[in-house]
This record gives structure tokens, C-alpha cells and sequence, in this order.
């Protein structure tokens, strides 16, 4: 009995380990092409491992259940990913011991911020009820933010994508800041980076130094702690 390529294909399409090598090799492409532009924030190895992706599920037809099925076991590693930023966070204790309270303030100030730009200009321009509770967790790490948006009543997918987007941009941003205001201490930019710009920034500031990188750890685990914590909160008491 012979098998047609179409019968091949879409049972291909179907198996779980397919999409999990896919990804990982998708992934590792996308790691040189970022390191070839010169770690460019626009060419981070996640915008153009998603838009290699989304390609290839538009063009096979795989649904993205499918996908994300075959997937499962790499978004399961989303939460220790983040607790590593333990090892670097751990060798700038003295540091932060220091400085534990403007840090904590630092971190409640820009996660206040954050939400509230976030919120308030999704209502000022139409948005929708959920579209707008959708933009509060954009600048926390996406496991966290995809829990509040989905306990708060918003939509997770329309977040995953705001979080990255909102990576992307404020990694961009956040230096062309830093350097524009001469603030050349690895600790106060890491942070304003973790604050800003969460997981991609964060990942940004560990290529810069380890002491950028473990502010910046921080900074995003405060703003996500801070934030899962206190804004269901807030938006259930409404």
C-alpha cells in the first residue's frame, strides 16, 4: 500500500516530537541569525523564532493546538528558566541587601506605571473590556502574565503577544534611554530593564554584564510578584 506525500504530510503534522524539534532547531537558527546582526533587540531569537513558526503552521494547516501540544514540555520549562536568574541575582546580594528598599519601591513604581498607561489607553481609545484587562500584565514574564490575564478575566494569547512586543520595544527604548541620561551603573540599568522590558530585556542585560543581568532579574521578579499579586486584586475590587 503506498502512502501519498499529502497523507504523509498531515500525519507528520500531527506528532507531538515533530513540533518539539521543529522548535528547538527553529530556535537554534534564530540564535545565529541574532548573534550575526549584532544582537540587535528587533532580531531576537524569539520575534523571529515565532514568525518562522507561525509560517510554517499557516502553511501546513496544523491548528495551533497541535502545535502546542507537541510543545507542552517547553512551556512547562518557562517557570525554572526563570528561577536560574537565582545564580546571578545570589552573587549581588551585599548589593541589594543595601538597597532592598529603593529597589522595592523602584519596582512597585514602574509596575504601577506600567498597568495603569497600559489600561488607561486601551479604555481612552475604545478597547474593550477584556482587550484592556488583556494590556495589564504586558510588561511582567510571560508564565506570570498569562496567569493574571487569565484570572482577571482577559485574554492570555492577545497578552503572550503584547509581552513580547512590549519586550521588544522597551529594549530598544530602555538603552537608547540609559545612554541618552549618562546612567552608566549596571545596576540601576539592569533593573530599569527588568522593569521594562522583562524576560528579553533581562536576557539583554546578562549579554551586557552579570551585574546588569542579576538587576535585571530582579527588577522582573519584583514587577511579576508585585503584579500577580496585587492586581487581581485591585480589578476584583472595582
Amino acid at each position: 500500500m503506498t502512502t501519498s506525500p499529502t497523507s504523509l504530510l498531515n500525519f507528520l503534522a500531527a506528532s507531538p516530537l515533530l513540533w518539539l524539534l521543529a522548535t528547538l532547531l527553529v530556535y537554534q537558527q534564530a540564535l545565529a541569525i541574532y548573534a550575526r546582526a549584532g544582537f540587535n533587540p528587533l532580531l531576537h531569537p524569539v520575534v523571529v523564532s515565532v514568525a518562522i513558526l507561525v509560517a510554517v503552521l499557516k502553511f501546513t494547516g496544523t491548528p495551533y493546538q497541535t502545535y502546542f501540544n507537541g510543545v507542552r514540555f517547553i512551556h512547562f520549562l518557562l517557570g525554572p528558566a526563570t528561577v536560574t536568574l537565582a545564580v546571578p541575582l545570589y552573587r549581588q546580594v551585599k548589593a541589594i541587601r543595601r538597597n532592598w528598599l529603593a529597589l522595592l519601591f523602584a519596582a512597585a513604581a514602574g509596575s504601577a506605571a506600567s498597568v495603569a498607561i497600559a489600561m488607561g489607553t486601551g479604555a481612552l481609545l475604545g478597547a474593550s473590556r477584556p482587550t484592556v484587562l488583556s494590556l495589564a500584565a504586558k510588561s511582567v514574564t510571560m508564565p506570570i502574565a498569562m496567569s493574571v490575564t487569565e484570572k482577571i478575566g482577559g485574554s492570555p494569547s492577545l497578552t503572550s503577544a503584547l509581552v513580547m512586543l512590549t519586550g521588544i520595544f522597551g529594549t530598544c527604548v530602555a538603552q537608547i534611554v540609559l545612554r541618552g541620561m549618562k546612567i552608566p551603573d549596571a545596576d540601576a540599568g539592569g533593573f530599569a530593564l527588568g522593569v521594562a522590558a522583562h524576560g528579553i530585556g533581562t536576557s539583554r542585560a546578562l549579554q551586557i554584564s552579570q551585574e546588569m543581568g542579576a538587576f535585571a532579574g530582579l527588577a522582573m521578579g519584583l514587577a511579576g510578584m508585585l503584579t500577580a499579586f496585587v492586581l487581581p486584586f485591585l480589578i476584583q475590587a472595582r
